[in-house]
């Protein structure tokens, strides 16, 4: 189900819009899931910035800031690739749409197992604020910025 502000239909932005704007935070979520490269890279704009900092601060990391949509995606899915298991749930989007940007807010669910020993997992609540770009009619992440509301297990054993 997609919730949104009536806000934002009433300051006149298209239905389609805000579902397509949500849509680029599943792509995210299910691209990493499935292991698929292609659905994973089509959540970001070219030179998307996705900045994991400070949600890693709640359990002593500090993560650079991945710069280029190529470089999230082979740094993100290198990092799982034969290790990691995750499913990701996104809740909650809250968006603001101004011309050709948006502004993405979601609560996102994600739970990483390693494949060896499934008994080691992490299970985080994350707040999504994402920025957006409609780019050739498609609506692309274009900065994310992860932020962890909670979280049980062992992160440090996720994600090194």
């Amino acid at each position: 189900m997609y919730v949104t502000t009536d806000r934002a239909l009433a300051d006149g932005a298209d239905p389609r819009d805000l579902l397509e704007i949500t849509d680029a935070l599943y792509r995210f979520g299910l691209g990493q899931d499935l292991k698929d490269a292609e659905l994973f890279a089509s959540a970001f704009a070219e030179d998307a910035r996705l900045d994991f900092g400070p949600a890693a601060a709640k359990w002593g990391a500090a993560p650079p800031v991945m710069s280029g949509r190529d470089t999230i995606v082979t740094t993100i899915l290198s990092l799982f690739a034969g290790r990691v298991a995750t499913t990701h749930q996104v809740t909650n989007p809250r968006v603001q749409v101004t011309g050709d940007t948006a502004r993405l807010t979601a609560m996102v669910e994600a739970q990483h197992l390693l494949t060896a020993d499934r008994s080691v997992h992490a299970l985080l609540k994350n707040l999504y604020d994402v920025e957006l770009v409609r780019e050739d009619g498609r609506w692309l992440m274009s900065r994310v910025v992860i932020d962890n509301v909670w979280f049980t297990g062992d992160p440090p054993a996720i994600f090194g």
